[in-house]
């Protein structure tokens, strides 16, 4: 759950820290008052898109920060530990992002930094914010078949991914295929260039590396004299007098002497003596080096005619002999492909059929499951709507192919595949007894569209394990039976997690578990918002304005205080 929110310097909030605690919670609050800002902070925890326009006037940043306690089996902790970030399940989750004048965003989950792209992800598994504007999705049919695969993955996932896999292949060769036949006369014009490219660079017979040991040999060889002469000038000197005799010399004079000062003498001596050694050694290498200088103006030329070819091969085919070796293997394919085009063809045609037929098979699977799942979901969301005083709600999830006319035939049909399969979903909706199915943005009303997806909501609040799911003023447009029947939804939903509601209606905010109160107030002239967590006391207060308007009465306190013993019944039940 969320534990605790912390937020600075955002909008006409300067500094709030709210502790929140299990089951429902709703914010109330005059119209204005920066309930909204309390989901704008929510949304930039989950990675929401940020403004500097949203920062506190006169500030510099933006500060919220977000504390989650999360059980050890929550699949957040696998995510994390996905992306590299350190996390235990025996400690809180802490996710904290700033945001600066200059229209940057840090943002960090227990201290170490994140990107925006992890943090969505990260996000997607903590926090469910369902705002008015979220209706309308259900008004977009493209929608419906990724809810009812979602309602079904624990039945479909299977079958829908060895689906994907063959379609992933399918188009694969497809495109092969495509672009195998689309090869013209223009490509056998190619042929003939290829073919030459091949036998010139073949002919060659390079070698990986030998551009890089050929330079070093020229080089070599073009400055054999001055090796010759460096070299044997430094063995003269390393050897002759000056080196190797005149250590000698010292160190037969320093033995004479050792018997007379040992300890100090005899340091000096070793010093010297395996400076002789290693000067000889080095006079040794120095000769034999010597020996192997070679003199040869034929191999000269012979590396510098290899050089200049590759440095013409290097103009047309690569960088270096590596990326000259395989443009050769790319040509010799390339070759290869328009010699046997027909062949390869057959072959490929062959091999697209089969993955087709396979393919065909895999969606018709894929899309008999969903039509069981579109069954248990009808009979679910019937039996979540009776609950929300729309008992006489028939739904139906219509699954049909896609048919196209450039589609591929399946039992005569041209259908259209792609990576989910053949499919299209529809929900279909007949709110009163002898209407027929409809869709439902020919029929529904935005008050059963708030119920509509409540009910989605509860359904899939066990399957998506989000812990925090928050409604913002999703009970607009509803009064009355039906305002109570959502209310109760949500106080029955909050027992599977933690659910938190903006409203206006008294019949929601009297179904809470903890109630918080969000006032506007202006200080030292400068406009500031609170969030009060109200008592019993205030709670009735509160429900009585929400009831009664401006003016709070005794007959309008009695009515908040009947509703709150009332709704402790129904929670009880």
């Amino acid at each position: 759950m969320l534990a605790a929110l912390s937020i600075r310097n955002l909008a006409v909030i300067e500094a709030v820290t709210v502790s929140f605690h299990e089951g429902f919670h709703v914010l109330t609050g005059e119209t204005g008052a920066g309930k909204s800002i309390i989901i704008d902070a929510l949304s930039l925890i989950i990675g929401g898109r940020a403004s500097a326009d949203i920062i506190r006037y006169g500030c510099d940043k933006a500060e919220v920060e977000a504390l989650f306690e999360l059980s050890a089996d929550h699949p957040v902790w696998d995510v994390l530990v996905g992306l590299g970030i350190q996390a235990s399940s025996d400690e809180h989750l802490v996710i904290r992002r700033e945001l600066t004048l200059q229209g940057k965003s840090m943002s960090r989950i227990n201290g170490q930094l994140v990107n925006l792209t992890m943090l969505r992800e990260i996000g997607e598994h903590l926090v469910n914010i369902h705002g008015q504007h979220e209706h309308q999705s259900l008004l977009k049919v493209d929608k419906h078949l990724s809810l009812l695969d979602t309602f079904g993955e624990s039945i479909i996932a299977s079958v829908k991914s060895a689906y994907q896999e063959v379609y992933k292949r399918y188009t694969t060769l497809r495109r092969e295929l495509q672009e195998l036949e689309d090869t013209s006369q223009k490509a056998y014009q190619m042929l003939d260039l290829y073919r030459f490219q091949i036998e010139e660079i073949s002919s060659a017979e390079l070698k990986l590396g030998e551009d890089e040991w050929l330079a070093e040999e020229k080089r070599k060889l073009a400055n054999a004299e001055r090796l010759m002469d460096a070299v044997s000038d430094a063995y003269q000197q390393v050897y002759g007098n000056k080196g190797l005799d005149a250590i000698s010399r010292v160190l037969s004079k320093l033995e004479d002497i050792v018997p007379f000062d040992a300890a100090r003498i005899s340091p000096i001596v070793e010093q010297l003596q395996s400076a002789y050694y290693q000067m000889e050694d080095a006079a040794f290498q120095l000769r034999d080096y010597r020996e192997v200088i070679e003199f040869n103006p034929v191999r000269l030329e012979e590396v510098e005619q290899r050089l200049d070819m590759i440095s013409s091969f290097r103009r047309k085919y690569g960088e270096n002999v590596e990326e000259i070796l395989k443009y050769l293997e790319h040509i010799r394919k390339e070759a290869e492909m328009i010699e046997n085009k027909d062949e390869m063809i057959q072959k490929l045609q062959a091999q697209v059929d089969k993955e087709f037929i396979e393919l065909v098979k895999l969606a018709e699977e894929l899309s008999k499951l969903r039509k069981q799942c579109a069954e248990q979901l009808a009979v679910q969301m019937e039996t979540e709507l009776k609950s929300l005083q729309m008992e006489r709600t028939r739904l139906e999830v219509k699954i049909e192919r896609m048919e196209a006319s450039d589609g591929f035939d399946v039992d005569g049909v041209p259908v259209r595949f792609t990576k989910h399969g053949f499919d299209t979903a529809e929900f279909l909706i007949s709110p009163n007894p002898g209407e027929p199915l409809r869709s439902l943005h020919k029929i529904a009303s935005g008050g059963e569209l708030s119920r509509l997806m409540l009910a989605l909501k509860s359904i899939f609040a066990s399957i998506d394990r989000v812990p925090v799911l928050v409604f913002d003023e999703v009970d607009t447009g509803v009064s009355g039976r039906a305002a109570q029947s959502i209310a109760e939804k949500m106080s029955s939903l909050s027992r599977q997690c933690q659910v938190f509601s903006i409203t206006h209606l008294p019949q929601v905010a009297c179904m809470a578990d903890h109630h918080y109160l969000i006032q506007k107030n202006v200080i030292d002239q400068r406009t500031m918002t609170m969030v009060e967590e109200l008592n019993e006391e205030g709670r009735i207060m509160e429900l009585a304005r929400m009831l009664g308007g401006v003016e709070v009465t005794e007959k309008t306190m009695h009515h908040a205080q009947e509703m709150l013993i009332l709704a402790d019944t129904r929670k009880a039940v």
